[in-house]
């Protein structure tokens, strides 16, 4: 059977590794900031991706987005584009041209990372969630996702955003933690991208806004913690 990704990275090169800490901003010239989510149905990505344009937009950005779902509420694998700047003319971000891959499912940030621009970073949740192009048998799933694509040269900030939802006793909370370790990798404050997260739950379900400040903060500790061993 064919390794899942291995057609799309095949024959790329691997983009310039960053020297040291990749734990902050993209710098002020870079006018557009170009963030792919990816992952398997269920797990939030488009929810995810939802808040992201909301904070930027919130800030007076130009926002694009689009997304790709197969399957979406049956475990299929999901993709959304997210671009944002002064002006921005399409949604869909080419490869190589990516800042962040953010990556919900480690072989599904395998399956994407050839997006990456050169000195981009992998944000990428450890749990192994098999998709359905396995369970069928027309892939393997790759034995080490976050080791291959180190291998290749890319900068990844691996983290279990699973386990910690677990620990915070509360599942769904993982799109939450995944947001928090985006948070320090963005042209705006952390503070805002917490805003728009917690603006969800304020009038709707009061309850959890707490929750997930803890989850979001928990998703920055476990970035910080990549990124100082990176």
């Amino acid at each position: 059977m064919p390794a899942i990704a291995a057609a799309v990275i095949a024959g790329k090169p691997a983009p310039t590794q960053p020297s040291l800490n990749q734990r902050r901003p993209m710098p002020a010239s870079h006018n557009t900031t170009n963030i792919l989510v990816v992952g398997i149905g269920g797990q939030g990505v488009m929810t995810a991706t939802e808040i992201l344009a909301e904070a930027a937009m919130a800030l007076g950005h130009d926002v694009k987005k689009t997304e790709v779902a197969g399957m979406a509420q049956r475990g299929g694998v999901v993709s959304s584009h997210l671009r944002f700047g002064p002006k921005v003319l399409s949604p869909q971000i080419a490869p190589g041209e990516a800042d962040l891959l953010v990556g919900f499912e480690s072989a599904e940030a395998l399956r994407w990372c050839h997006t990456l621009r050169p000195g981009g970073v992998v944000l990428v949740n450890t749990a192994r969630l098999v998709p359905p192009v396995v369970n069928g048998g027309l892939y393997d799933y790759p034995a080490d996702p976050v080791g291959q694509m180190r291998a290749l040269g890319y900068e990844v900030h691996a983290f279990d955003a699973t386990g910690i939802a677990r620990e915070l006793g509360e599942l769904r909370l993982g799109n939450t933690v995944m947001l928090g370790a985006i948070a320090d990798h963005l042209p705006f404050p952390a503070d805002n991208l917490l805003e728009a997260v917690l603006a969800r739950f304020r009038t709707r379900k009061p309850q959890f806004v707490e929750l997930n400040r803890r989850a979001f903060e928990a998703g920055r500790r476990a970035d910080a913690r990549e990124g100082q061993t990176t």
